[in-house]
C-alpha cells in the first residue's frame, strides 16, 4: 500500500470515473487502474462498484475512502512539519475567496505576498461560502477568505479584518441629503441587494433587522454584481450598501453618493479560515501576516459593529 494509490482511490471517489480522475492526478488511464487494481487485491476486497455508471463506492468502499483521507492529510502534515523546521514556506496553496471580497482584497495582497514568499504557488479560486465550507470539508482546499463567524465546527476562523458597509445613495433618496445614516434609517423595500447566496446580502438583512423582501412596484431587484446595483440606483429604483474597501474603489465622481454610518459603524468581519487539521500552517500564517499589514492601512474605521452573515 502507498500514499500514491490511495490519492487514486481519493480521486476516483470523487470523480466517480478512471479516466477524469487519472487526469487530475497526472497519470494515464491504465496506470490509475492498475494501482487501484493492485490496492485492491492487497486488502482482498473491492472499493469500488464498477458495474455502476457512474462508478460508486462499495460499502467497505466508503470506510476505505474516509481512512484514505486521514492518511493522506498526515503525510502532508509530516512534510509540514519538516518544512516548518528547516523554515521553509513553499509549495502550492489552494485558496477560495467570496465574490463579494476578492475582487478588492485580491489586488492589494497578491503582489506583496508572491514577492515576499516567492516559493508559494497560491492556487485561487472565486466560491461562494457554501462552496468554500463544502470544498474545505472534502480536502480539495486548504483555506479560504470568507465572512465570519460561519459557527462551524470542522474549521477555524482567524479574523484578518472588519470591513464598515457604507451607504451608496442617490440624488434623488430620501437619505441623499444625511451627511451620516444610522442602521434605523434603513428599510429593507428600499435596498438593492445582492442575490441569494451572497453572505453580504444575509449581513444587509441582518443589520435591517427585517424579513421583508426588497421589492420595489412589485418587482423583486436583486443582482450578482455591485455595479449593477449603482446602477439600478441611479434609475430611481432604491439605495444599495457597499463595503467599505469597494466604496473606495469607485471613481472618485461617485464619492458623492457615498454615505458612512455613525459610529458604531456596521461592519462585516472577514477572516482567514482553514480546516482544524491544520495542514500548511506556515502559509497561513504567511498569509495572515501580509493581508493584515497591508488592510490595517485601507480602512480607517476603527469603531465598528460586527453583523454576523448568518
Amino acid at each position: 500500500m502507498t500514499i500514491t494509490q490511495l490519492k487514486y482511490v481519493l480521486a476516483v471517489a470523487e470523480y466517480q470515473n478512471f479516466t477524469k480522475a487519472a487526469e487530475h492526478t497526472f497519470v494515464t488511464q491504465p496506470t490509475l487502474s492498475m494501482q487501484i487494481q493492485k490496492l485492491e487485491e492487497e486488502l482482498d476486497i473491492l472499493i469500488f462498484d464498477r458495474s455502476k455508471k457512474p462508478i460508486e463506492l462499495t460499502a467497505i468502499g466508503h470506510k476505505i475512502v474516509a481512512q484514505a483521507q486521514h492518511i493522506v492529510d498526515e503525510a502532508t502534515r509530516m512534510q509540514d512539519v519538516v518544512d516548518q523546521d528547516k523554515g521553509f514556506i513553499g509549495g502550492v496553496f489552494k485558496i477560495g475567496i467570496i465574490p463579494t471580497v476578492m475582487p478588492t482584497l485580491l489586488p492589494m495582497f497578491l503582489k506583496a505576498f508572491t514577492k515576499r514568499y516567492p516559493k508559494v504557488q497560491l492556487s485561487i479560486e472565486e466560491l461562494s461560502t457554501q462552496e468554500l465550507m463544502d470544498r474545505l470539508a472534502e480536502g480539495h482546499l486548504d483555506g479560504a477568505i470568507a465572512a465570519t463567524p460561519l459557527h462551524d465546527e470542522r474549521i477555524k476562523e482567524r479574523p484578518l479584518y472588519y470591513e464598515p458597509f457604507v451607504g451608496y445613495i442617490p440624488e434623488h433618496h430620501r437619505l441623499f441629503s444625511k451627511k451620516n445614516i444610522e442602521p434605523s434609517d434603513l428599510e429593507l423595500e428600499d435596498i438593492l441587494l445582492l442575490k441569494d447566496g451572497h453572505c453580504f446580502r444575509e449581513g444587509v438583512v441582518n443589520l435591517c433587522q427585517t424579513s421583508k423582501k426588497s421589492r420595489i412596484d412589485g418587482f423583486e431587484l436583486t443582482s450578482g454584481s455591485f455595479e449593477t446595483l449603482i446602477k439600478l440606483t441611479h434609475e430611481g429604483l432604491g439605495m444599495t450598501l457597499l463595503p467599505y474597501l469597494h466604496s473606495i474603489d469607485l471613481d472618485p465622481s461617485h464619492n458623492r453618493y457615498l454615505r458612512y454610518f455613525k459610529a458604531p459603524a456596521p461592519a462585516r468581519e472577514i477572516s482567514l479560515i482553514y480546516p482544524k487539521s491544520g495542514l500548511k500552517m506556515q502559509i497561513i500564517d504567511a498569509l495572515h501576516q501580509v493581508i493584515t499589514g497591508i488592510v490595517r492601512g485601507a480602512i480607517k474605521f476603527q469603531d465598528v459593529a460586527i453583523i454576523s452573515p448568518k
